[in-house]
């Protein structure tokens, strides 16, 4: 279905207004799940994060508080690995599960709508090492992969087998974005993004239904050159670049390392603004459904790249996997010049 002209420059314009109120830089948040193991949550279950939708919310909105007070100017949802199949799957009827869809982001919200109150009442000061200062907040609404949902590491590998079409991930993805988009978020962000395929279903489905809210689409990538079902990465870029209701794209849960060379490759295909939120750089053993320990970087090294990585054209940084509030609020030190380090997009 077509947009209108002015529904696109509405779409695009939240982004680049956003952008210019935050200085031209704005910081994503980071780790989830990892944050939410360390107030005690347990996430051995397929629903993985979403699991504390159901059973500790309260966590959930901790941990978005938590990278609120750290300096995070965009806070994604609890909704990875939350689909309507893997609640349902769980037990759960169709509507208890749409119910959980539209939690996460309604808990994003009041995150952020007591974060506001904290700032009121501290007058704009740093209260014990927390950022309390007024500014924008996006809350965006996490879709995970179908391979997400699968729970068995395929969104690292793209690998969905041939009867996976077309047509089966727009009809497994429908509903799911239908509801995040009607529940209250400043946009939707595809994360981790494994295959060319997918990229396509989403820039579909945001067309054909009518989403009348923006969207990101971030990609993974293991070797620095290719998504990590070995599509090209240009291509797959170029797809979000196409798509209109796209407003940024990008790169998050891939080594550090590898995060220069891939701006510098969507750069060429892409005239949106490009986010990158990599994970500490540490290897996922899939079949232990665990990180393998001390494979990553620390958060010193992982902020010492975030100057080249806006130098080299990325405009909202943040982290993935196994990084924290720490990492969040290191790259705040790093970028707190932001008006000043780049001219305003």
């Amino acid at each position: 279905m077509g947009q209108s002209s002015n529904e696109t420059v509405s779409s695009s314009s939240v982004m680049t207004e956003f952008l210019q109120q935050a200085g031209g830089l704005a910081i994503i948040d980071g780790g989830f799940a990892t944050e939410l193991e360390r107030h005690g949550a347990d996430l051995n279950d397929p629903l993985w994060s979403a699991k504390c939708l159901l059973t500790s919310p309260h966590l959930v909105r901790q941990v978005h508080l938590d990278y609120l007070e750290a300096g995070a100017d965009i806070i994604i949802t609890a909704s990875y690995q939350a689909t309507i199949q893997g609640f349902e799957a769980k037990g759960y009827s169709r509507g208890e599960s749409e119910a959980l869809l539209k939690r996460s982001v309604e808990i994003a919200c009041e995150a952020r709508d007591a974060y506001y109150k904290s700032c009121e009442s501290s007058c704009g000061s740093n209260v014990d090492g927390r950022i309390l200062k007024q500014r924008p907040i996006l809350v965006a609404a996490s879709v995970g992969s179908y391979g997400a949902y699968l729970a068995d590491g395929s969104e690292y590998s793209g690998t969905y087998g041939d009867t996976i079409t077309l047509g089966s991930l727009k009809s497994f993805h429908r509903r799911r974005v239908q509801i995040l988009a009607e529940s209250g978020p400043d946009l939707i962000a595809f994360e981790t993004v494994p295959n060319k395929l997918e990229a396509q279903a989403y820039a579909e489905l945001l067309e054909e239904e009518e989403i009348k809210i923006p969207a990101w689409i971030s990609f993974n990538s293991k070797d620095g050159v290719n998504v990590v079902s070995g599509d090209s990465l240009v291509e797959c870029a170029s797809i979000a670049e196409s798509c209109k209701k796209v407003v940024a794209v990008g790169i998050n849960c891939t080594p550090p390392r590898f995060i220069h060379g891939l701006v510098s490759a969507i750069k060429k295909v892409t005239t949106k603004p490009i986010l990158i939120y990599p994970n500490s750089g540490e290897s996922y053993d899939a079949d232990r459904k665990e990180w393998v320990q001390k494979t990553g970087v620390s958060d010193e090294d992982f902020v010492s790249y975030v100057k080249n990585w806006c130098e080299v054209g990325a405009s909202l940084v943040g982290g993935c996997c196994r990084t924290t509030p720490n990492t969040i609020k290191a790259i705040h030190g790093t970028l707190s010049n932001r008006s000043a380090a780049l001219p305003p997009l």
